[in-house]
């Protein structure tokens, strides 16, 4: 009896066919991802899987995971395989989130900019502390209290956050607490007699170092954007330095500017 031809492996995508294999194979997985053929959690084909159907060397097909985790499209666990990282991104809307009207009616920032979606906030560190130069600098004081916090979506983490406040402005206020109560800490400084009136922003992007990917979770090769925030009261008065590292993959940031 004769043994029927073992069939050839699929060709890989005819997309810049003078482009590396490793590449090609990399944009048919993207399109299945991007299409929405795989999706969120979705477990990608590992490199055996990708070896027996293109029939190429695992150094190849490890090339090929590579790209979609440079990417932040995937991300490997460990023992357990490559998987499609696909999040719904955060608009960040610069000027409506900080608006008197969101926080002076007792909500959160946050409902501004994730509406009808779960969000959750975890403390990492609240104290006082001497002011480093820069802090100094930016709040013209030399004493500080400090909260720092990570924000998660959908349950994913996507945003560190650390706050400082000029401590005598703010020392015995709810500020120096966990909960600092409906509309959060410039509700605080209004009710302080600081509401803040104006707010200058500078943003920056760069590569994490190692304690923030570990915390936001990021794949390897996903950047960051990094936010330094000065919130002022009346007369120019600085009440807050926030500097804010996001998950670049998890956000757009949006301007509104009139000509």
């Amino acid at each position: 009896m004769t043994e029927s031809p073992v069939p050839p492996p699929p060709p890989v995508p005819p997309r810049h066919q003078d482009s590396p294999v490793y590449r090609r194979i990399a944009d048919r997985l993207r399109d299945q991802i991007l299409s929405g053929a795989l999706d969120d959690g979705d477990r990608l084909p590992g490199e055996n899987a990708l070896m027996a159907e293109y029939g190429i060397a695992r150094a190849t097909a490890r090339q090929a995971l590579a790209v979609l985790i440079n990417e932040g499209l995937a991300v490997p666990r460990r023992g357990s395989g490559v998987y499609v990282r696909l999040f719904r991104p955060i608009r960040r809307h610069g000027s409506r989130r900080l608006a008197r009207e969101q926080w002076g009616q007792g909500r959160a920032i946050w409902d501004s900019d994730t509406p009808g979606r779960a969000y959750a906030v975890d403390e990492l560190d609240l104290r006082r502390e001497s002011a480093n130069a820069p802090v100094s600098r930016a709040l013209r004081c030399d004493e500080v209290w400090v909260r720092s916090r990570r924000y998660s979506v959908d349950g994913r983490p996507v945003q560190l956050a650390t706050s400082y406040f000029p401590a005598d402005i703010v020392e015995g206020s709810a500020i120096t607490l966990p909960d600092t109560g409906p509309g959060g800490v410039y509700a605080r400084l209004g009710d302080l007699g600081y509401p803040p009136v104006h707010f200058t922003e500078e943003v920056r992007a760069r590569m994490p170092q190692p304690r923030e990917a570990k915390l936001l979770g990021l794949p390897a090769g996903t950047p960051i954007i990094v936010i330094s925030r000065v919130a002022f009261a009346s007369g120019g008065v600085p009440v807050e330095l926030n500097e804010m590292t996001l998950d670049s993959a998890s956000y757009v940031l949006q301007y509104d500017f009139d000509a």
